[in-house]
């Protein structure tokens, strides 16, 4: 193991980097939770709350479940984070330090708990299993424990080995190579390179798994090796996690990860790309060496189900053991899609439809839409509503309870709802009727992208959603079905 005061830099990227990553997810928790989770969102957490016992979700909100505290707890977490980013949460001393990054945790573990499906993504885990590691990191004068460290890497090791072996274990395309062939078209949301990554030669693609398999199955285990091989590791990992940041929007789960692989570093090997002036640090008081050890007893125990699931024939991915998310399991893209299918909402402000009625699309902010526009650079932000579009849009024989109040909010011209969009086709008064239709989406050829300038190419597949009124009785009595 490396010597205790080897980590002084390292703890400091650590916690500047989760800071950052806290920072992001409270602004995304103040723009989106209240339409999405609010008092009238469409997954109601109020309603939540009532019909789910404390223990199975604990959550502040349990208190004031409200939209004034839903508001008031994400601008707390806003100026926490940035308490962590500036290094003001650590540079008093070590309660002071304590205190702000219990605070983002749990705040930020009372959103989870009660976010349901829009709050079910695994880097929501792994931030709390994280931000509750750097509790224990210390303050700025005191020398970090190198156990947490080793925390830090243990949680590194689940993210990318537990996404190694569900690939390995799923999808036959990992296996034989071709699964780039299809990933930068069909992942959740594309970019503005996505359509560049997707049309590499063939060869490339084979290339980039091969590379995955390297840097998710065998380059996991030199994490706990001895210098430089750990920092080697990392090393592939940043590398690894920085290509997946430039190809696709996966939310903060890339920078989270390569904010994780800093722990394979020591300070000597931060120290070439970071020359800072290293302080005289104090011992860590007894009562944190304490805590420290607890943390990594408890660590312990609560890892024998990750490691089961992890060497399991059946191991299933992203999943919590405890309503505290502290020690988790992880993976991604265990499977991959050969075609993408997409969900277009349309509108209508005529109240019978006919031949010449006109309807207009409504544009969401990162999923593909219009087939003339660039996918955007959304990531490390989270766009939640068009990530769960992008789910819904796969063959299912029900719809979600969210995707029918979606619907709704927009026939009643919902202003909160239709911040979540692009923009909103109908700025005088809502529609009379919308719509859902399923399109097949392909990105259009280099040959067909010069000819058009089309990114996409797009055939309609067929009607998703039947056109509804809020005078429709069928839908109305949908509606109080779901909200029973």
């Amino acid at each position: 193991m490396d010597s205790t005061s080897g980590y002084w830099l390292t703890r400091l990227v650590l916690q500047r980097g989760l800071g950052l990553v806290y920072l992001i997810a409270f602004l995304v928790a103040l723009n989106q939770f209240r339409p999405l989770c609010g008092e009238n969102g469409l997954l109601s957490a109020p309603q939540f709350i009532k019909e789910t016992p404390f223990r199975a979700a604990p959550s502040l909100f349990y208190l004031f479940p409200k939209d004034s505290a839903f508001a008031l707890f994400s601008w707390l977490g806003v100026l926490l984070a940035l308490l962590a980013i500036t290094g003001l949460s650590e540079r008093f001393g070590i309660w002071p330090s304590i205190a702000v990054w219990t605070l983002l945790w749990l705040i930020y573990l009372s959103f989870v708990n009660i976010g349901q499906t829009f709050y079910g993504f695994g880097w929501e885990s792994m931030l709390l299993e994280s931000g509750f590691l750097a509790i224990f990191l210390g303050s700025a004068d005191t020398e970090p424990r190198a156990i947490m460290i080793w925390l830090f890497r243990w949680v590194l090791f689940r993210v990318m080995f537990g996404a190694g072996m569900i690939k390995w274990r799923g999808d036959p395309c990992w296996r034989d190579l071709s699964c780039l062939d299809y990933h930068f078209e069909t992942q959740p949301m594309p970019n503005p390179l996505s359509w560049y990554f997707h049309w590499l030669p063939g060869w490339v693609h084979r290339g980039g798994v091969a590379f995955n398999h390297l840097v998710e199955l065998l380059a996991p285990f030199c994490y706990f090796a001895p210098q430089p091989a750990s920092a080697g590791a990392g090393i592939l990992v940043l590398l690894f996690q920085g290509t997946l940041m430039v190809s696709g929007n996966f939310s903060w789960l890339s920078f989270l990860t390569m904010v994780l692989a800093v722990s394979t570093f020591n300070d000597a090997q931060l120290a070439r790309v970071l020359p800072m002036a290293h302080p005289q640090l104090a011992a860590p008081a007894p009562s944190l060496t304490a805590a420290t050890w607890g943390v990594g007893l408890m660590v312990l125990i609560l890892s024998v189900r990750p490691v089961r699931n992890l060497l399991s024939s059946e191991q299933i991915m992203n999943t919590s053991y405890t309503s505290l998310h502290l020690v988790n399991s992880y993976g991604a893209f265990g499977s991959i899609t050969r075609e993408r299918f997409e969900i277009v909402l349309e509108g209508t402000e005529d109240a019978t439809l006919t031949a010449a009625t006109r309807w207009r699309e409504y544009p969401f902010k990162g999923k593909p839409g219009d087939p003339r526009v660039m996918p955007p650079q959304v990531a490390p932000y989270h766009l939640r509503l068009d990530w769960l579009m992008w789910f819904a849009a796969m063959p299912s024989p029900y719809f979600d309870p969210w995707f029918i109040r979606l619907l709704e909010r927009l026939l009643k011209g919902d202003a909160a709802t239709l911040a979540l969009l692009q923009e909103n086709p109908f700025p005088g008064q809502a529609p009379r009727q919308v719509r859902a239709l399923h399109y097949r989406y392909r990105f259009s050829t280099p040959e067909e992208r010069r000819r058009s300038g089309l990114w996409w190419e797009r055939q309609l597949s067929g009607t998703y959603f039947p056109a509804v009124s809020l005078d429709d009785p069928s839908f109305q009595d949908l509606l109080q079905r779901l909200n029973e």
